[in-house]
């Protein structure tokens, strides 16, 4: 392939670096450069990043800003421009904080800081999601800083889980997990003294618990351009999710659907706030009332977002589009047909318990309308592969000792 004039630069070691990464090479033959905090497996054996510059401290904000200013300078070539890509929410954070001075060096699509804090605030970001028509589930806001005694009225089960995730994942405790389901007055007491005791200070969401499967959870991704303009949107429904305690809320499998009114309505509440760059929606249909309930927007493409990529809208190609090539496009509503997983088939055979899509997986199967990212072909590692192998014998073990 012809020598590009941009080199991406993915702050990331992890899954989701790894699917950004191989959007870029899938579609310009480039070996992206990758900053991490630490190595992680998905992309330390891989052939496909150029570099991986670790630096342990990256977490630190000036530290951040010196270590991407150093590869900055160090991978910049004349007339190539770096374009800078996030991919979890603390690394993004610091992009968004720090935008000012990363664009001496960096081109990126980020919203506001102003915007990102009305957003990942659950407290304020439910209150976005009732002025502009989406609906959330009953919710309830705990202030570990008050540390008051929760009273309200709710019906159980309910679901607890921190507002603030990057805050609650450095006060590490024993039996600390990203969801807690709970089904008494007693258990939300449990919870909210444990984390109590670890130091954590912002607010506890106490919500309704909506039933059913993870089949009744949902993904969509959106693209928005750097001027505003809404580019793609896609539905995929959750077949599986991950059912560790640790990990609960990261999808493991997804078919891809199609529904306008859904995809209209979350792109209006986007352009309406003023919002840019890749936005990842997680909802859940509620059977009770017929709607699909908004839990949260990551700033940002998902570890499952690849699926957009493998049906022919790559994630790369609308970052370059939109920041080298400034090409306006017209909004793409994706309607196919694919499953996307990272789990053996084995696992979405025995483990996806609602028999009419278990039905329709076996038929993608069949069909060969599926994929796993994590199989990439022009990943030469043997290493990676031998990896991968024993984290697919891995993911059985887990979906049988572990029930969500």
């Amino acid at each position: 392939m012809q020598q590009q004039n941009f080199l991406p630069v993915i702050v990331g070691t992890d899954m989701n670096a790894y699917n950004m990464a191989i959007s870029f090479h899938e579609a310009y033959g480039i070996h992206p450069v990758l900053v991490g905090k630490e190595n992680l497996a998905f992309t330390m054996y891989s052939s496909i990043p150029s570099a991986i510059e670790i630096n342990e401290n990256l977490w630190d904000r000036d530290i951040f800003v010196q270590v991407l200013e150093k590869v900055a300078k160090k991978y910049e070539k004349p007339n190539q421009k770096l374009i800078l890509i996030g991919t979890n929410d603390f690394y993004v954070r610091l992009i968004i904080e720090n935008q000012q001075t990363l664009r001496n060096w960096y081109v990126f699509n980020y919203i506001s800081e102003e915007l990102m804090n009305n957003l990942l605030v659950k407290k304020d970001f439910y209150k976005l999601c009732k002025e502009y028509g989406l609906d959330i589930p009953a919710t309830y806001f705990y202030s570990c800083k008050e540390k008051g005694k929760f009273t309200g009225e709710v019906q159980f089960p309910v679901i607890i889980k921190p507002s603030n995730g990057v805050q609650y994942y450095k006060h590490k405790f024993d039996g600390q997990q990203k969801v807690y389901r709970v089904e008494s007055h007693d258990e939300i007491h449990q919870v909210i003294d444990k984390v109590n005791a670890s130091g954590y200070e912002d607010d506890l969401i106490i919500q309704d618990y909506i039933p059913g499967d993870d089949t009744y959870m949902w993904d969509s991704v959106f693209y928005v351009s750097s001027k505003g303009k809404s580019q793609l949107g896609t539905l995929a429904q959750v077949v599986l999710q991950e059912h560790t305690v640790t990990a609960i809320g990261n999808y493991t499998a997804l078919i891809t659907r199609y529904n306008e009114e859904l995809i209209d309505k979350l792109q209006g509440f986007l352009e309406a706030i003023g919002y840019q760059g890749f936005a990842n929606f997680d909802l859940k249909y509620d059977e009770r009332d017929g709607k699909y309930k908004v839990f949260e927007v990551n700033i940002r493409q998902g570890r499952s977002s690849y699926y957009t990529t493998a049906c022919g809208h790559n994630m790369a190609v609308y970052f370059v589009d939109d920041l080298i090539k400034n090409v306006d496009k017209p909004m793409t509503k994706l309607n196919t047909n694919y499953l996307f997983t990272v789990v053996p088939k084995i696992v979405l055979k025995k483990f996806v318990t609602n028999k009419k899509i278990n039905r329709e997986i076996r038929q993608l199967l069949r069909n060969g309308k599926w994929g796993n990212p994590m199989f990439y072909r022009k990943d030469r590692s043997w290493k990676r592969k031998f990896y991968l192998l024993m984290r697919q014998v891995n993911y059985y073990k887990k979906y049988k000792n572990n029930n969500w």
